[in-house]
C-alpha cells in the first residue's frame, strides 16, 4: 500500500511538471536582427559630454532592432526617415550641427528578410527624435508601444508627435511585450520625458538591455555623464542606475544604439543573435 501511494505521489509529481508554465526563454525569442538605420556625423562630441571632448568630431550609429518571437515580429526603433538614402551626401541637421546619412533604408533591410510590414506585431520607440522615428508611418497600421508622458509631449510648436489616427498602446511603465518576460519594455525617462529602453531575453546570447538614448556612447555610460540637452538629468541618472541594476541581476549586455565602435563589433543581417 506505502508503495502504490509512493508511486502515485510520483506520477502526480511528473504531471506537475509536465503541466506547469514554461520559463520565459522556452518561449521567448527566436533571434534579435541589428539593423543600419543611419549614421550620423557631428563636429563637437561635448554636446553629448559636457566638458569632454569640446570639438572633437564623432561619429554615431543609429540602430534599429528587429526581434523575432515565434510567428510574430516586433521592431524597435525605426531610425533616420529612409528619404535621406536619396541623398547621398547626407543631410545637415536644422543648425548645420549635426549631418545624417543613410547608405539603405529600413524597407529594405526588411524585405531582404523576408519582414513585410503586416508581419509586424508592434513597433517600440525609445523616444520621439527624429533619428528614432524617421519611418513610424511607414507602417500605419501597426501598434505602437510608446509611454504616454511621451505620447502627450508637445512636439514643435505644440504638434502632436504622432498621426492620431496611428493605433497606440500608451505605457505608464515598465511593460512585457509577449507576456512571457522575453521581450520588456523598460521605462528609463530622463532623455526625454517618456524614454524607454528595451530588454530581450535571448536563449544562447542572454540578456541584452538596448539603450535607446538613456546613454549614447560606453565613455559617458562608464562615467554617468548627462547630455545638457536632457529633459531631466536626475531622471537620466535614476534611468541608468536602473539599467544598471538589471544588467547585474540578469549578467545582462547593454547594446548602446549610438555607440559606433560597439555597433561595428555586432553581427549584420543575414547574421543574427538568438
Amino acid at each position: 500500500m506505502k508503495l502504490k501511494f509512493i508511486a502515485a505521489a510520483a506520477l502526480a509529481t511528473a504531471l506537475a511538471l509536465l503541466l506547469a508554465p514554461l520559463p520565459a526563454t522556452a518561449a521567448g525569442v527566436d533571434k534579435l536582427y541589428v539593423l543600419d538605420c543611419g549614421h550620423i556625423y557631428a563636429a563637437d562630441q561635448s554636446r553629448w559630454s559636457p566638458g569632454v571632448n569640446v570639438g572633437v568630431p564623432i561619429e554615431l550609429s543609429d540602430n534599429c532592432y528587429l526581434i523575432q518571437h515565434g510567428k510574430d515580429w516586433f521592431l524597435w526603433d525605426t531610425g533616420l526617415a529612409d528619404a535621406i538614402a536619396a541623398a547621398p551626401d547626407g543631410v545637415k541637421g536644422a543648425n548645420g550641427a549635426m549631418l545624417m546619412k543613410r547608405t539603405k533604408t529600413l524597407a529594405s533591410e526588411l524585405d531582404a528578410l523576408g519582414v513585410k510590414p503586416a508581419d509586424l506585431k508592434g513597433i517600440g520607440i525609445s523616444h520621439t527624435h527624429p533619428d528614432h522615428i524617421g519611418n513610424v508611418e511607414e507602417f500605419p497600421q501597426v501598434m505602437l508601444y510608446v509611454q504616454k508622458a511621451e505620447y502627450d509631449w508637445p512636439g514643435e510648436g505644440g504638434a502632436p508627435r504622432f498621426k492620431p489616427e496611428h493605433p497606440v498602446t500608451k505605457l505608464d511603465g515598465d511593460h512585457d511585450v509577449f507576456g512571457d518576460g522575453s521581450v520588456v519594455i523598460l521605462s528609463t525617462p530622463g532623455h526625454t520625458p517618456g524614454h524607454q529602453s528595451l530588454l530581450v531575453r535571448l536563449p544562447k546570447t542572454g540578456v541584452v538591455v538596448l539603450s535607446g538614448d538613456a546613454v549614447h556612447f560606453k565613455d559617458n555610460w562608464d562615467n554617468r555623464r548627462v547630455p545638457p540637452s536632457n529633459f531631466s538629468k536626475e531622471q537620466t541618472l535614476a534611468s541608468m542606475q536602473k539599467i544598471a541594476d538589471i544588467l547585474a541581476k540578469e549578467h545582462g549586455q547593454l547594446w548602446i544604439n549610438h555607440d559606433e565602435p560597439q555597433t561595428d563589433a555586432q553581427k549584420k543581417p543575414p547574421d543574427f543573435y538568438n
